[in-house]
């Protein structure tokens, strides 16, 4: 990268996110196991980042704490769309630091997310049929009251706390090349990218059939995609941001895509072998190990973030049942 380029999120504003959020969210922990539990061919061992034991059971808590926590929601308090991490995340800071939630949520996101936004006391709108349906009745619903916006992925105080997973992880795992980070808008990859710059390779996994930020690296700007995927209720922008591009252009290595069903035998996989409860955006990134979409030298040491576990567990139980 240009010693020239300024990006939208530094190091800088990282490292004051982190000090921010400290006790407000939890430094999850990481674990390295042997690359043959998972039928790879040996070499060095990989690491996983256990961030779906945050708070609402993924990243989203770190920028959304970050965001309201850096500023001042009036009265009419806070608003997100989401496809239901983020709603979630938001609903939670918003409850514990005592400001009221409005949440809008499209008619795919899962009941799990659902109910479990509706348990943090969040005023929970349920409409259209894709995120970018919700974001559009949110934008209106902020118009009209004033209340404090939270967006999913492209704001500067969103990307930086997402960052902050990219510190933690530096911090325990100093030895790591390459990181895998699933991508659904791309603020989590932005900000983990902030973080590193090009001092590891930062690489991007998306669906095939939802790939907003493989589509705007390819285009050079930030472009409309379309949106189907059993991951699309965490991983279904439409097009990804101004912010995020600038960050990614400079910073991320590439983006490799998985299908859907190397996502699905990600998700049995994680829960036979690790007992990890992943739901599909959340076992993305292993999913590009595990198909070989992303094809490690012997030597290089790689992280997988496991970024969302809020998923109906008779569904793993389902596909630990059925797979081979």
């Amino acid at each position: 990268m240009s010693s020239e380029i300024t990006l939208p999120v530094s190091r800088d504003d990282i490292a004051a996110a982190a000090k921010r959020i400290a006790g407000w969210t939890r430094r999850t922990p990481v674990l390295r196991d042997d690359r043959a539990s998972f039928g790879l061919a040996a070499g060095v061992p990989v690491t996983f980042k256990f961030e779906y034991l945050q708070h609402t059971g993924s990243f989203k808590p770190r920028g959304a704490f970050n965001t309201l926590l850096s500023s001042n929601p009036g009265s009419a308090g806070v608003a997100a769309a989401s496809g239901g991490n983020h709603g979630a995340a938001v609903a939670y800071a918003a409850a514990r630091l005592g400001h009221k939630a409005t949440i809008f949520v499209p008619e795919t996101s899962s009941p799990v997310k659902i109910a479990q936004i509706r348990s943090y006391g969040a005023d929970l709108k349920v409409g259209g049929a894709r995120y970018a349906d919700a974001l559009e009745a949110c934008d209106a619903f902020v118009r009209a009251s004033g209340a404090l916006p939270v967006h999913a992925y492209d704001t500067q105080e969103t990307i930086a706390g997402q960052g902050t997973v990219g510190k933690e992880w530096e911090e325990a795992c100093p030895e790591i090349d390459t990181v895998l980070v699933a991508v659904g808008g791309g603020g989590l990859i932005a900000g983990i990218a902030g973080w590193y710059g090009r001092r590891i390779k930062v690489v991007g996994v998306e669906p095939e059939g939802s790939r907003c930020l493989h589509a705007a690296l390819e285009a050079g700007k930030p472009v409309d995609v379309p949106v189907e995927s059993v991951a699309a209720d965490s991983l279904g922008a439409k097009r990804t941001g101004d912010l995020v591009f600038a960050i990614a252009k400079e910073n991320i290595d590439h983006v490799v895509l998985v299908d859907d069903g190397a996502i699905r035998n990600a998700q049995r996989m994680l829960w036979q072998r690790l007992r990890a409860a992943a739901e599909p955006g959340g076992a993305a990134a292993a999913a590009a190990l595990f198909s070989g979409a992303y094809k490690p030298a012997k030597d290089e040491r790689v992280g997988v973030l496991l970024c969302g576990a809020n998923v109906d567990l008779t569904l793993l139980d389902g596909l630990a049942k059925n797979g081979p």
